[in-house]
């Protein structure tokens, strides 16, 4: 009998579509059931059609089912895949007008940051539902996670449960290939150790078949039209000496040194980070002309006469390949509690790491250190993480102020009253998603 994989949060075309390609580009998966599970109907029937469309194309005598009905997607599953979003557009807007009326300028707001702590307690609450599911209906699955703020919810399910679970992110090999490319080489002669948290993590050492290729990359430091195409990334790699997997957009809003003055934000992020200089950030932008074009994309899809059933660079299948389906051990970076595995980070952080993937499960591999630098900015991001965890456990507004205090864009920014009042008003606008709290009064 094949494997059950089920989606939770199937009606995103790409990441459904990319995904189910991959899972049944393995031999051992061919004949698999794809459950696809989401609340909106609309989207569903979309998503059911493109993978029956996937299906068909490769011959497989794979099936896929769609229910919006979440504890019936779930039994029985092998491998589930999370990658919901909690609240609409109309809702998470705010995450991103509120901080930017106080004049602190977030371009994604997905991750970290004021807005990300928002994003975050919004979906908490639905993504521990999800995992007292799991426990009950396919206890020994593998669940991946996409849905961010990756970090932050992945280190607060990892304190309630001892499901197999970590996150992922396809900034780690998007970037090593980026940089592969940058220097001519191959993606398959590259290999690297990258370490941190998600979205800040290092690549502590990158080798082009065997050798530093670090001396490479500064050269192309030289090069205009690559400094330009990642002006935030290239700046921090020239001062902090390694590079960085997340893009140069978000990792503007992270730090104190890229978006606190116009100048700065003219010199690094008007070019290349996907800065909207108009009413709305970018994300904000995207998703708002999403809403409106999701029908017409899938439309397009399966009007399409040719399907790319080529296998993709996102690790899910693999990772499953590697477990439950032929074996073949897979590393990949993955969001597991740190335990010691990055020495001088918090023991509960929630860690970016190479782990292992084969029979024996999922296998974090020892990294050791940070170098004191990276140390420094990498453990002050996953504290402030593990504070807004510690607050959404306790139920505890005043520990979310506290984590606003210490974020680096806003406190290059704000003064401390100011922060204050931003948090709050953020809490009262987010006060339907927050009745687990205790009380929203900072």
């Amino acid at each position: 009998m094949g494997k059950k994989f089920t989606f939770i949060g199937a009606g995103s075309l790409g990441f459904t579509r990319g995904l189910a390609r991959d899972i049944l580009s393995f031999d051992a998966f061919k004949d698999c059931e794809i459950c696809l599970m989401d609340i909106h109907e609309g989207r569903l029937g979309y998503a059911k059609q493109a993978i029956e469309k996937l299906i068909n194309a490769g011959k497989l005598p794979a099936t896929v089912t769609a229910t919006t009905d979440r504890r019936e997607a779930l039994k029985g599953a092998s491998g589930v895949l999370i990658t919901i979003l909690q609240g609409g557009v109309d809702v998470w807007r705010h995450d991103i007008e509120i901080p930017k009326k106080y004049g602190v300028d977030i371009n994604v707001g997905d991750t970290r940051g004021p807005a990300g702590v928002m994003r975050f307690l919004r979906t908490a609450p639905v993504m521990l539902e999800i995992i007292r599911d799991v426990e009950e209906l396919c206890p020994d699955a593998i669940v991946l996670n996409y849905t961010n703020p990756m970090a932050m919810l992945c280190s607060y399910l990892q304190r309630h449960t001892k499901v197999a679970l970590t996150g992922l992110c396809h900034s780690v090999q998007g970037t090593a290939h980026m940089l592969a490319d940058w220097i001519g080489a191959k993606h398959d002669e590259i290999t690297y150790t990258c370490s941190g948290i998600n979205h800040q993590a290092f690549y502590l050492d990158f080798k082009w078949n065997g050798k530093d290729a670090y001396p490479l990359i500064r050269e192309k430091m030289n090069d205009k039209a690559i400094l330009d195409e990642e002006p935030v990334r290239n700046e921090m790699y020239l001062q902090l000496g390694y590079y960085v997997t997340e893009s140069s957009g978000h990792n503007s809003e992270y730090l104190a040194w890229f978006r606190k003055r116009p100048d700065l934000i003219e010199k690094y992020c008007l070019h290349g980070t996907n800065w909207n200089p108009g009413e709305y950030a970018f994300i904000l932008n995207e998703y708002l002309e999403a809403a409106d074009t999701w029908e017409a994309r899938f439309k397009e899809f399966l009007e399409e006469e040719n399907v790319d059933l080529e296998r993709g660079e996102e690790y899910a299948a693999s990772i499953f390949n590697g477990i439950f389906g032929d074996g073949t051990p897979f590393v990949f970076n993955g969001n597991l509690k740190n335990n010691g595995i990055i020495g001088n980070l918090p023991s509960t952080a929630c860690v970016e790491v190479p782990v292992l993937a084969s029979k024996a499960g999922l296998q974090p591999i020892h990294v050791g250190p940070l170098p004191d630098n990276l140390a420094i900015l990498v453990d002050l991001t996953s504290r402030i993480e593990e504070l807004v965890v510690d607050a959404a456990i306790e139920g505890d507004p005043w520990k979310i102020f506290q984590a606003n205090l210490f974020d680096p864009l806003t406190s290059a920014v704000l003064s401390m009253q100011e922060i204050r009042d931003m948090t709050q008003e953020m809490l009262d606008k987010n006060k339907d998603f927050l009745g687990y709290f205790k009380s929203l009064k900072i």
